[in-house]
């Protein structure tokens, strides 16, 4: 029985794997249903009962995350180029499906995202994807790493949760008017609050591009600092690291006790090697780091 299940589970992964690799092509029920080797004429109905949404609907907010992930983070794409992408045949029948889901127009949450508004509208495809995404770690998992320090510009976000994303668009154009691409700049997240603190204010997270040369400000509060060497417990996650949280309990709850190990007195972080949406989602890719002594 528990097999008969896993096995069906895993045919519904590969379904959503295939929607994150295609969103730019037609997504109709006969391909989508051939995908899992189910009955198209059953499949819809088995979609929602597991995820609790339509076929339909979770590929409309699948492609509308990446085009609003496109508008807040990428601004050297156009607004048509991420209309097209997102299936629509005209601008103006993607704004009034984007103003209807965010109540902004495109251009407007480039310019300024409700990010409240954005974090509620993308609630049910969150919970879709974390039905069958919980992931499952072993010590197997974790390797002990030593690494250097690295040299690292620093951008606070101090502040609730629901603005993160406005810092994080700051820390973006910031790096890229200093010529620090993800591809030669590693990304960092250091993690100085837990996740959802009792008062959502207190929550504090730095967000790090590693230099080699002396930083200019430019008025964004940027300071210097360092990630300390060190031995560290480091655990690879593949796949939808928006919420890292199950990763970071497993290495405190399970593996850090059983381990012998001791933590050092620096937070746990994260680097971030590949990022959605450059990659589908589920092939993002980030390494916790637990120092240790």
């Amino acid at each position: 029985m528990r097999a008969a299940l896993q096995n069906y589970h895993a045919r519904m992964q590969r379904v959503l794997d295939y929607i994150d690799q295609h969103l730019d092509v037609d997504l109709d029920l006969e391909t989508v249903s051939g995908v899992a080797a189910f009955s198209m004429y059953h499949f819809h109905r088995q979609f929602t009962a597991i995820f609790g949404l339509s076929v339909h609907r979770y590929v409309q907010l699948a492609r509308m995350k990446r085009a609003s992930y496109r508008l807040a983070y990428r601004h050297a794409q156009n607004v048509t180029d991420i209309a097209m992408d997102a299936g629509y045949d005209a601008p103006d029948a993607f704004a009034r499906a984007f103003r209807q889901r965010f109540g902004q127009s495109p251009s407007s949450f480039r310019k300024s995202p409700d990010w409240e508004l954005w974090l509620a509208a993308f609630g049910p495809l969150d919970n879709a994807r974390s039905k069958l995404m919980q992931k499952t770690f072993t010590t197997d998992d974790v390797t002990i790493r030593d690494v250097p320090a690295t040299p690292v510009a620093i951008m606070e976000h101090r502040g609730a949760p629901a603005t993160l994303g406005a810092t994080i668009q700051r820390f973006i154009a910031w790096r890229t008017a200093a010529g620090l691409h993800p591809k030669t700049s590693p990304t960092f997240n250091v993690w100085r609050s837990e996740r959802r603190p009792a008062s959502p204010a207190d929550y504090s997270v730095d967000l790090c591009v590693g230099i080699d040369r002396p930083i200019e400000a430019n008025g964004e509060g940027i300071k210097a600092g360092e990630i300390p060497g060190g031995r560290c417990a480091v655990l690879r996650v593949v796949g939808y690291t928006d919420n890292l949280e199950p990763a970071v309990l497993y290495l405190y709850r399970d593996w850090l006790p059983a381990s012998g190990e001791e933590a050092r007195d620096f937070p746990i972080y994260c680097q971030r090697l590949s990022f959605f949406p450059e990659v589908p989602e589920h092939e993002a890719v980030a390494e916790l780091f637990l120092p240790l002594k």
